[in-house]
């Protein structure tokens, strides 16, 4: 009897997680597809609340989409955003260390705030590259 109880809690436990790793998976949209899909929800959400000037507005976007987007003009814009992030991280970090050369405790915390937050945006634009 105790041979039975592990092997039929392993079963059931089996049995139980094979949905949840069958839907692990099923690929992510990436690219323009991703895009696409993220704007027809967002249609949806506002066909759904009766928001006419944003439907309006979200069909020109998806328009837009399905005519211009490709998916290698999609990464390079990306790609420059992940660029101008970093740039904007160095001058940030130049700014502090001059703050800290003359020894400000309030400008150096400015700035220590202000590099935080443009490490944050660097953050976003590295995820957003391969989505």
């Amino acid at each position: 009897m105790k041979l039975l109880s592990p092997l039929a809690l392993f079963t059931v436990c089996g049995l139980l997680a094979a949905p949840l790793m069958a839907a692990d998976t099923a690929p992510e949209l990436t690219g323009c597809a991703a895009k696409k899909q993220a704007i027809t929800l967002q249609l949806e959400q506002a066909r759904a609340h009766g928001n006419s000037n944003q439907v309006a507005g979200l069909e020109k976007a998806l328009s837009e989409v399905t005519a211009h987007c490709t998916d290698a003009g999609l990464r390079k814009e990306r790609e420059n955003k992940v660029l101008e992030a970093k740039h904007e991280v160095s001058k940030r970090q130049a700014d502090l260390d001059k703050a800290m050369k003359k020894g400000d405790p309030e400008k150096i915390d400015k700035r220590k705030n202000k590099l935080a937050e443009s490490r944050k945006e660097l953050q976003e634009a590295l995820n957003q590259l391969d989505k």
